[in-house]
């Protein structure tokens, strides 16, 4: 079984690897040629029906008019013999005492010749009559062309016994067969077919004699012999028995069985002869009780349905001759021109980016090609983008390793200056010059967006204690960060540009010593950053435009380019947010706002929150950035 889908499923790929050209050559054939000779067979299968159910009723309308002219016949051979049974000569010639006068010569010579003149009578106006006899119960007889051959008793015949059987009903006995009668034109027993019908006494039932007429067989061969079944084909008469009445000279069959003859009165059926296949079609007729048969060769039979099957196979040729050159021409219209296009494709593919489609065409073709071109030309753009952009990237790599060196040379140098003054024990230089190391290093931290929250609280606290040593007893600080909180991570450098404002626009300004207040928790999932001083504080006025400042700060929404580099030109987020005067006090807070926006969203950012000489409070929503992060994209959880 698996050897099998295996070897469906190569035939399947072998025709898929086929060119398109062959697969639309046998599309084309399949949906032309397959209907076409479909078509053909279904035409001549309806047809050879149609003409075999045709050929079977015609023949059997003719057989139904033959068998009609038959009965004619028979039924004037009946009608006489009703005639002759109640002519008076005929019924005193038929008494008991006619027997006796006969024997005693007393029956005269003129009543026979009355007898002898009717009857001939009858063969006058029917030509179809050969011959009428009547017979009496005591043997004697009557016939105008009839004899006994010899002396011996006419009522044992057997057509006499028939007739006595039937009981006055008319009986068709066939041809002669062996009888003691004869007729005066010497007819021949095939050449004849005889009738018979018995007389009886009305009240006593008793049979007086019997009728016997011959009918002429020239009549039915003349009924039956022009009708012409096809080439070759004839009509033949059987009776009840499957004794043959009528055959035509030369037929194909000499004796057709009764056993082939369905007993429906009519029908159909073929039978091979002598190697030949005859077809034969029969009707029953009720009244003669024969059996009209129509034979004729199959072949014969079928010349109208070569000819059609001519005309259908000539079609069938012409159409697929058509298809195929339509099918062939139109496979390479369609195909040539993507020949064309995969060739272009190569070219492109090799390295050759100039290469370009040529072509007017408007359909599929063409708008690939026009496609191609737009591809090729966006390809080169793309290079030479990319080519400068690596020349600026190295340009960048260099100016980023030059911008480097100066501060990892000064925290190196300032770190060499805090062992020296701890060796000479000035311990407020040695701390001034640590504060001032850590403070360059967390700011680099390796180039690193985000940051451990430690470490940003440690940066804000070397801040804080190089402010602290400037403005000596003018500034305190508290840092307050929750221990649930240490382990997050944050946006870099957002807490100090806040509290460098605080600490100038607000303890600076301030009559006596200040103190600012760090604080670090988490609040409904987001971690909150809270700078609070005593300082300055600000009109109301002054806070209604910072926070204006602060809301048109653009969010990652506006410029959904900035989001990816927080870092870039900040001077034009603040552009134009707040007066000249108010630009120096806010432009740290709003490009903290603006790397908030930018990185994570309106949802998160800065809240402010000011009193005149009471001081100012600043409120920092950060997401919760837990273990996972990285410099590429945030991972929140």
């Amino acid at each position: 079984m698996r050897n099998k889908f295996k070897s469906a499923g190569a035939r399947q790929l072998s025709f898929n690897n086929l060119p398109i050209r062959y697969k639309l050559i046998v599309h084309f054939l399949l949906i032309s040629i397959l209907p076409s000779i479909g078509l053909g067979f279904l035409i001549h299968w309806t047809v050879d029906r149609v003409l075999d159910r045709q050929v079977t009723n015609n023949t059997l309308q003719l057989i139904g008019k033959v068998n009609d002219s038959l009965e004619t016949y028979v039924e004037n051979l009946q009608n006489m013999t009703f005639l002759i049974a109640f002519n008076p000569d005929v019924q005193r010639f038929l008494e008991p005492e006619a027997e006796l006068n006969s024997v005693q010569g007393n029956v005269q010579e003129d009543d026979h010749y009355d007898i002898r003149k009717f009857l001939q009578g009858f063969t006058t106006l029917h030509s179809e009559v050969a011959g009428i006899m009547v017979v009496n119960s005591g043997g004697e007889y009557i016939s105008n062309e009839m004899y006994a051959r010899t002396s011996s008793d006419l009522t044992r015949e057997s057509w006499y016994q028939e007739a006595v059987r039937n009981k006055g009903i008319f009986k068709i006995v066939g041809h002669p067969n062996e009888r003691n009668v004869t007729n005066h034109v010497n007819y021949k027993n095939s050449e004849v077919v005889s009738a018979v019908r018995a007389i009886l006494d009305p009240d006593t039932q008793q049979v007086k004699g019997v009728v016997l007429i011959d009918l002429k067989l020239r009549v039915i061969a003349e009924t039956a012999q022009d009708v012409r079944l096809g080439k070759t084909g004839y009509l033949t008469v059987i009776d009840s028995s499957g004794e043959l009445i009528y055959a035509p000279p030369d037929p194909y069959i000499e004796h057709i069985p009764l056993e082939w003859l369905n007993k429906d009165g009519s029908g159909t059926y073929s039978h091979q002869v002598d190697g030949r296949k005859l077809q034969f079609i029969y009707r029953v007729s009720p009244f003669t009780d024969w059996t009209t048969v129509g034979v004729f060769a199959t072949e014969d039979s079928i010349l109208e349905i070569r000819e059609i099957r001519f005309y259908v196979v000539s079609f069938v040729f012409v159409v697929c001759l058509l298809g195929m050159t339509a099918s062939f021409y139109l496979a390479h219209s369609i195909s040539r021109p993507i020949g064309q296009l995969m060739s272009f494709m190569q070219k492109a593919q090799s390295g050759d980016l100039t290469i370009r489609y040529w072509g007017d065409r408007s359909d599929e073709i063409g708008l690939l090609g026009r496609r191609f071109n737009e591809m090729l030309l966006q390809i080169n753009r793309l290079i030479s983008l990319t080519e400068r952009q690596e020349r600026q990237k190295r340009e960048a790599e260099l100016s980023s390793l030059q911008a480097h060196i100066k501060p990892h040379f000064l925290y190196n140098t300032l770190d060499t200056i805090h062992w020296m003054a701890r060796r000479k024990s000035a311990l407020d230089i040695a701390e001034m010059a640590e504060s001032l190391s850590k403070l360059f290093r967390i700011g680099l931290s390796k180039g690193n967006v985000i940051i451990p929250l430690s470490d940003e609280i440690e940066h804000i606290r070397s801040y804080l204690q190089i402010q602290h040593v400037r403005y000596q007893n003018k500034l305190d600080y508290v840092l307050m960060v929750d221990p649930e909180v240490q382990e997050l991570s944050v946006l870099k450098l957002i807490l100090q540009p806040i509290v460098e404002n605080a600490i100038y626009h607000g303890i600076k300004e301030r009559r006596g010593s200040g103190v600012i207040e760090v604080k670090a928790n988490e609040q409904d999932g987001d971690l909150v950053m809270t700078i609070r001083d005593n300082g300055k504080g600000m009109t109301e006025e002054q806070l209604a435009t910072l926070r204006r400042a602060l809301e048109q700060v653009a969010s990652s929404e506006d410029q959904p380019g900035a989001a990816k580099s927080p870092e870039g030109d900040r001077a034009n987020l603040t552009a134009g947010a707040v007066g000249q005067d108010e630009e120096k006090k806010g432009y740290g807070i709003l490009n903290v706002q603006a790397r908030l926006r930018l990185t994570f969203g309106d949802k998160y950012g800065i809240s402010l929150d000011s009193t005149l000489g009471e001081g100012t409070t600043v409120t920092v929503i950060h997401p919760l950035i837990r273990d996972n992060y990285n410099q590429n994209g945030v991972d929140r959880k």
